[in-house]
């Protein structure tokens, strides 16, 4: 598992450019997502779980690492998944005595999955994370815990950091929430559900909630380790107490970071393949399916294998609710022909970074015509030039720049390090897809262009 500390700052990576059709077999690694849900609940099951092909990023490591810090054994052992070791885990013991700190790096996972953990144990936790993730949204999670009976100390803030002071058991029960910022709020509640006294009966009493796909997927793991949850009734879930099944499980491929590669297809044309596309699943990267069609390319799905065609020539598109998949989407659309409107996504705000600022700020330093509207962005067609595209510590920010950089000759993504929270090979797997375009591909090297 990868160390948990920060990405180090590195020189501007110059993006590779290509000038020939793409032809290439993809594959990335498990699930963000899925990995960090199931090893929550591994750490809150009747007995050891085993994660097969997990994902090895940043985030899931400092998950790892939060678990531990709770009582959880989490060992890596041989497993045939190509990007690193499985992950055997056995339960933290709830009730037991806590009282440490717990660096949430800039992970949302663990800044709001982790406290109705530490909610369990008896004493403090202290929780803290990287300058960024001071800025994100928190006070729905310390105001549900409150709402439950736990004390938590955020200094009026509600933000990081915070200390969570445990008594070793929540009573739970009935509890309203607003999660309109984050799905992250009602996932972090679920996932611990079960554990408590009298289950849990959760209520948004705000508007919509973006990136339900994630509630889902949350509801799905839920299920699928034993755990009764009712959703049946829009807005409000019902988790009965009782034991989490231990479970041995393989992690999906992560479909959201899968969505650069595929999209590259219509950036430069010809045609990526990813195989080990799932049938049925719940992560939103499976929206790649609708959106590149509309942006002009041709997406087919047969024995696993998702294959993506492209001309090179992208269409803009009016587009509602792409989430995370947002900054691929931007990227494509300021590369397109004729103008987009990204909408529903005003919560991007609250990411990693202000995401529709950082995306209207950078494609407009390369040229681009791109402006924030109240829940999204307006794109226009413009001619783009090279430049220095900034990341903000995102890693979505970062693959945005480098699909544009495909196209657009003299691009360098500040820190391409960043990727590292979620797919820590992405410097080296985007270099292959480049290169499958064959021997007229550009790359920089040490400044220049070859």
């Amino acid at each position: 598992m990868p160390s948990p500390a920060a990405p180090q700052t590195v020189s501007p990576w110059p993006a590779p450019r290509v000038t020939a059709p793409l032809n290439a077999d993809v594959r990335v690694p498990g699930s963000k997502s899925l990995t960090n849900r199931y090893l929550v609940l591994a750490a809150l099951a009747d007995g050891p779980s085993r994660l097969r092909a997990p994902l090895h990023s940043r985030d899931t490591a400092l998950m790892v690492q939060s678990l531990r810090t709770l009582g959880a054994t989490i060992t890596e052992v041989d497993g045939d998944g190509a990007f690193g070791p499985d992950l055997e885990v056995q339960p933290m013991e709830q009730g037991s005595t806590s009282g440490a700190g717990i660096d949430c790096g800039l992970a949302g996972t663990v800044m709001r999955f982790v406290p109705p953990l530490a909610a369990l144990k008896n004493g403090s936790t202290d929780f803290d994370g990287d300058p960024h993730a001071r800025l994100r949204p928190m006070s729905a999670i310390i105001d549900a815990l409150r709402g439950l009976g736990v004390a938590v100390h955020d200094d009026g803030t509600g933000a990081l950091p915070f200390t969570v002071a445990g008594t070793g058991e929540v009573a739970g029960g009935r509890l309203e929430i607003d999660a309109g910022a984050s799905s992250q709020f009602v996932s972090a509640l679920l996932l611990s559900g079960a554990r408590f006294r009298d289950g849990l009966h959760l209520v948004h009493t705000g508007s919509s909630v973006p990136s339900r796909e994630h509630i889902g997927m949350t509801v799905q793991v839920l299920r699928g380790a034993g755990v009764e949850v009712d959703d049946s009734v829009p807005n409000e879930w019902r988790v009965a107490p009782g034991p989490i099944r231990a479970f041995d499980v393989e992690i999906e491929p992560d479909l959201s970071n899968a969505g650069p590669f595929l999209a590259a297809a219509l950036v430069a044309g010809g045609t990526v393949r990813m195989a080990g596309w799932p049938e049925h699943t719940t992560q939103v990267g499976d929206r790649w399916r609708d959106i590149l069609p509309r942006l002009g390319g041709t997406v087919t799905l047969s024995g696993g294998t998702l294959t993506v065609s492209g001309t090179g020539r992208i269409t803009g598109a009016d587009l509602a609710d792409t989430s995370e998949l947002a900054p691929t989407v931007a990227a494509l659309c300021a590369l397109a022909e004729s103008p987009s409107t990204l909408t529903g996504i005003a919560h991007l705000r609250g990411h990693e970074t202000d995401r529709l600022a950082a995306l209207a700020a950078e494609i407009t330093r390369l040229g681009g015509a791109a402006r924030e509207t109240a829940d999204g962005l307006a794109i226009r067609p413009a001619r783009l030039h090279g430049g220095t595209f900034e990341t903000y510590a995102d890693h979505r920010m970062a693959t945005a720049g480098a699909l544009i950089g495909l196209a657009v000759p003299g691009v360098f993504v500040e820190d391409i390090g960043t990727t590292a929270k979620t797919l820590p090979q992405f410097p080296q797997l985007w270099r292959e897809l480049a290169d499958s375009s064959g021997p007229t591909s550009e790359t920089h090297r040490n400044g220049g262009v070859r």
